[in-house]
């Protein structure tokens, strides 16, 4: 566990952020190795299909994980005030409630999945595969939760060292398995589903496991396990706005995909390819965002709010600098990264579309470094309907633009679209964030 109410700003976030940085980089790198051996396995097809089933699956898992995120910051406060009786309360309430609507949605998902992929105008040669792949996926969605509220209950305490751990067994695992099945056997599609849910169920045994063994404060007692209607309300609170705008992210993505399925197989297959190296820029930075919700919110839990602002610049002096790390990879190796996840026939024409994308995308990933900062100052601060409003926002506009800009500039317009809904965005965070300041009399 980790207390961010004494001490180095800048070094209790580096500290915390760094695990979920590599966190999130291996969650992504088991989701690339996915793309990257059914590209080259099973073949171009099976790496469009992948790249329209990650919007859907994403739009449920994100939804659901908002309600994590937000029951974090109330665990963060009841941490910082030491009050440890509330905290796991929390967990409990959170546990349960978030595994009864969990379990509803997959079997909404596993019934409406072929109607949802109609509405996505997804090519028939592609479609039943599609089906299969997305509906195996969402038997992984109670675990992928259950893993994510427990990372949220350990990470809300400081301890963003554990998960991890449980994170890179599952990504290693999900590795060898697909290497095995998918590179040796050439089991198929649904192989490459099959090994992703075990993967997936891998990581939320050892995080429940160890939280049990090993950290008692956050643990509910038996007399816990039930579902406080009080701490549900501001679990629902803090945890439904944050997860409406976790959900609004995959509706513009899903949206935005549909444009993407009328320019062809070529462009599916790029833009699939091209939005796992938008998920290593855009969501490590989400863990910084995530390292300065906490410190914010332990502090506002302790009652020292002058800590509140030197931790906000720490987390932005953070994210640039991980912008300039990714954008100048993105840059230089665009047609090596890009060519990874295809091969064969239309292979170059899938490469050159990606690498356009990235040369434009290389610069304007430093937008979303931005957001995400001010993004983790408003959760901390509780004010979840704002990052809610900033989200909406940025998917509005960028989704708007891209039908506009995609059918005249291709995968470029694209790009730009990107950058325009997250300038909006950050034409939104900006003055507001000063106006919080002063309104709260931060110093």
């Amino acid at each position: 566990m980790r207390d961010m109410t004494e001490g180095s700003p800048h070094s209790h976030l580096w500290r915390y952020a760094l695990p979920l940085l590599l966190g999130n980089w291996l969650q992504l790198a088991y989701n690339a190795i996915d793309s990257i051996i059914a590209g080259r396995f099973i073949g171009k097809n099976a790496l469009a299909a992948e790249g329209i089933a990650g919007p859907v699956m994403n739009l449920v898992i994100l939804a659901i994980t908002g309600l994590c995120i937000g029951a974090g910051v109330l665990m963060s406060e009841s941490f910082g005030a030491k009050n440890f009786k509330k905290l796991q309360r929390s967990m409990a309430t959170m546990l349960i409630f978030g595994a009864i609507t969990c379990c509803l949605v997959t079997v909404l998902g596993l019934v409406f999945t072929p109607l949802i992929l109609r509405l996505l105008a997804v090519p028939d040669e592609i479609f039943n595969i599609t089906v299969i792949y997305l509906r195996i996926t969402f038997l992984g969605a109670p675990f992928t939760f259950f893993y994510n509220a427990l990372a949220s209950g350990l990470k809300s305490v400081g301890d963003s060292k554990t998960p991890l751990k449980f994170l890179a067994i599952s990504a290693i695992l999900n590795a060898v398995l697909d290497l095995i099945f998918l590179g040796i056997f050439r089991f198929g599609i649904v192989c490459s589903a099959v090994t992703t849910v075990v993967a997936e169920a891998v990581s939320a045994i050892l995080a429940g496991g160890y939280m049990l063994l090993k950290v008692p404060e956050l643990t509910p007692k038996r007399e816990d396990m039930q579902i406080d209607r009080p701490l549900l309300k501001q679990i629902l609170r803090y945890g439904g706005p944050t997860a409406l705008q976790q959900a609004v992210q995959p509706i513009g993505k899903v949206l935005i995909q549909g444009q993407v399925n009328a320019l062809g197989v070529n462009v599916i297959a790029a833009f699939n390819a091209v939005t796992r190296v938008d998920d290593f820029a855009c969501i490590p930075e989400q863990g910084i965002s995530s390292a300065v919700s906490t410190f914010i919110a332990q502090n506002r839990g302790a009652g020292k709010e002058e800590r509140i602002r030197p931790g906000f610049r720490a987390g932005l002096r953070l994210e640039i600098g991980y912008w300039l790390i990714i954008g100048s990879i993105a840059l230089l190796l665009r047609r090596p990264i890009v060519s990874m996840f295809v091969t064969g026939e239309g292979a170059n024409e899938v490469v050159r579309l990606g690498s356009q994308y990235l040369l434009y995308m290389s610069l304007f990933y430093l937008w979303p470094a931005m957001t995400n900062c001010f993004q983790g100052f408003y959760r901390g601060m509780g004010m979840m309907y704002t990052t809610m409003l900033g989200t909406f926002i940025q998917v509005f506009f960028r989704t708007a633009c891209t039908y506009l800009l995609a059918p005249r500039m291709g995968i470029t317009g694209i790009a730009i679209s990107c950058a325009i809904g997250w300038t909006l965005m950050l034409a939104f965070e900006i003055p507001y964030y000063f106006v919080t300041c002063r309104k709260r009399k931060l110093p």
